[in-house]
């Protein structure tokens, strides 16, 4: 007698019957990992034409199944989060997909506070390095040059900035009279800043206002 080693199409006719036998199987060799670790489900086989044959039957359900041979088996794995709950689904394991669901939405908002918190730390670190840079800037026009010989409106945001080291864009624009919007207030800080570049390489003379 010749040993079958696919699966045979008798047994899964029908979507339901394909469900069981997907559930059979995962019951003879299946395991899902820690998946506070990593996403990880797979079935353990013998035989590499049965483990293709597994895999397809599972891709049927619009999965993404793939196989590997691994110490003389043949496994057929999931390691998507999403694929793995529909697997849990169409075998019938509702308490192990309730589960696996609790902990991915968990993971997914951890996973987005620390995108949020490392974006604004970044965002911080940008707008305090520019604010020093600014302040060392024309602390070196005053210095070198005079504050009062620039323009008015140079010589306005520069002295807020002077007296408002922590404030924002905004903050600086708000104090000024008449008020100016965040792109005002960088535009001349940029000039600022090209007009300490200047007096650098040209010893305190010479500056554009």
């Amino acid at each position: 007698m010749r040993l079958n080693r696919t699966i045979d199409v008798r047994l899964i006719k029908k979507r339901c019957c394909k469900r069981a036998y997907i559930r059979g199987a995962f019951l003879g060799g299946g395991s899902v990992s820690d998946p506070e670790k990593i996403y990880h489900l797979e079935i353990v086989t013998h035989s590499d034409s049965y483990a293709n044959s597994l895999c397809s039957l599972i891709n049927e359900f619009g999965l993404n199944a793939k196989t590997i041979e691994r110490k003389n088996n043949y496994v057929v794995y999931l390691k998507e989060g999403e694929h793995i709950v529909n697997l849990l689904n169409i075998i019938g394991a509702h308490s192990a997909l309730l589960d696996l669901e609790n902990i991915r939405i968990y993971k997914d908002m951890r996973n987005n506070i620390n995108r949020i918190v490392n974006c604004e730390t970044a965002n911080l670190s940008k707008t305090i390095n520019a604010a020093v840079r600014q302040i060392e800037n024309i602390r070196y026009i005053e210095d070198s040059y005079g504050l009062s010989n620039l323009s008015p409106s140079l010589r306005e945001v520069a002295e807020l900035r002077l007296n408002n080291p922590d404030a924002s864009l905004r903050e600086l624009g708000e104090m000024l009279n008449p008020p100016i919007g965040k792109s005002g207030v960088n535009h001349r800080l940029r000039k600022l800043d090209k007009i300490a570049e200047e007096l650098k390489n040209k010893g305190g003379e010479g500056v554009a206002k």
